[in-house]
């Protein structure tokens, strides 16, 4: 559809990367392409069925080889209005339980199945009901794509990331899927199956600098909020918004940030807000490997420091809360992770970690992110244009037990 006429995965080079996988103990979801066997109308719309021949020998061929792929996903970016070409969402069902159907012949002996994954596309509240009202018995994740900034020339980026109403904007998004999922007699789970942020690879100096990494956690807390179960970043390598420098390989921000997340942030989440300036933003998750919560907090404010002091309240699974926490808590510490960039450069690509360069040594292994230590019973500083996670193990919450 776009021009590329050489566009074909050789079963040497999928071996290949299979061996890279299985190094890497990556989870991987293939992307299959769904417009195989479609004619695309003059008006951007693809017709007919979906011809999953070439589908179902890939996949036998993986089997056969006895490489794990943890979900295939059916087409990129066809739901809505598409990009480029688009198919009704009555088709697209029709299509996503032939692919199940297939995997599910082709697995028989084998557990657990890969995840049946899709539509892969950008929401569209009417598009995604209908979708997921057709698949209830056949789909495993709702994947959709996020690139909420616009595109990567704008010259805006930066305002955009630091505007906490345009942040927000995403969350109707969130809500929307959620809300659909709910009310439906589906089992499946939304996921976020492709976000860059900024669209046509990013912009240099923004999307692989400290300033993304307001944006890119303040997404992981949203999504978690809004019961997103996975969040698949664009991209581990490529283009302007890759966690890792696409020259020497070495960790952008963005990868410590995903890395301080993935090891501190559990699955439990809880609902949180700041009272004060609309510059900070706040989330709280369950400890993910050990007692108590940790909150993260952002401050998108170029001069405020911020001295935030827990408060609890007595609704849902919170109820109770002051009585719950351990006796005295003045001689409990808690573990502090502060994130700020280099001479407050919001372009640089260096991260700080308490005040040092975090960079991986000669070995490119990657360094201790260790925390600093403060008494729990004092308020947390959140300095200007920084990141910080506070773990504080003195905070058991019936919800995180």
């Amino acid at each position: 559809m776009f021009g590329f006429t050489q566009g074909c995965l050789p079963m040497h080079r999928w071996d290949e990367l299979n061996t890279l996988f299985e190094k890497a103990g990556a989870k991987i979801v293939f992307g299959l392409n769904a417009l195989s066997g479609r004619s695309i109308n003059s008006d951007v719309t693809a017709e007919g069925d979906w011809n999953y021949t070439n589908a179902e020998s890939f996949i036998r061929y993986t089997v056969r080889k006895n490489y794990t792929i943890h979900g295939w996903e059916l087409g990129n970016e066809l739901s809505g209005s598409g990009v480029g070409t688009r198919i009704a969402a009555d088709q697209y069902a029709l299509d996503t339980i032939a692919l199940q159907r297939i995997v599910q012949n082709i697995y028989k002996e084998i557990e657990p199945k890969p995840l049946i994954i899709a539509p892969g596309g950008f929401f569209d509240a009417n598009w995604f009901q209908k979708f997921i009202e057709k698949t209830t018995k056949s789909l495993d994740v709702v994947s959709h794509h996020i690139y909420n900034l616009g595109p990567g020339v704008d010259t805006h980026l930066v305002e955009k990331i630091l505007n906490p109403s345009y942040l927000d904007g995403e969350a109707d998004t969130f809500r929307s899927l959620h809300k659909i999922l709910k009310s439906s007699a589906t089992s499946a789970n939304a996921w976020v199956g492709e976000s860059g942020g900024a669209y046509n690879s990013g912009h240099n100096l923004v999307t692989n600098a400290f300033v993304f990494s307001f944006w890119y956690l303040d997404q992981l807390g949203m999504a978690s909020a809004h019961d997103t179960k996975t969040y698949c970043r664009q991209t581990l390598i490529g283009g302007n918004y890759g966690l890792l420098n696409t020259t020497t390989f070495e960790p952008n921000p963005d990868y410590y940030s995903a890395l301080l997340w993935h090891r501190l942030m559990g699955n439990n989440v809880l609902s949180t807000s700041f009272s004060g300036t609309k510059k900070i933003r706040a989330y709280a998750h369950c400890a993910k490997y050990s007692k108590g919560i940790v909150l993260l907090l952002i401050n998108l404010d170029n001069s405020t420091t911020i001295q935030a002091e827990l408060a609890f309240n007595g609704t849902g699974s919170l109820h109770n809360l002051v009585q719950l926490i351990q006796p005295d808590i003045s001689k409990t510490a808690r573990e502090e992770y502060h994130l700020t960039t280099k001479d407050e450069n919001l372009h640089s690509q260096t991260i700080l970690l308490n005040g040092n360069i975090l960079t991986v040594n000669s070995s490119g292994d990657i360094p201790p992110l260790e925390p600093e230590y403060k008494n729990s019973s004092t308020p947390i500083k959140v300095d200007p244009f920084s990141i910080v996670f506070a773990h504080i193990p003195s905070v058991v919450l019936p919800a995180c037990r």
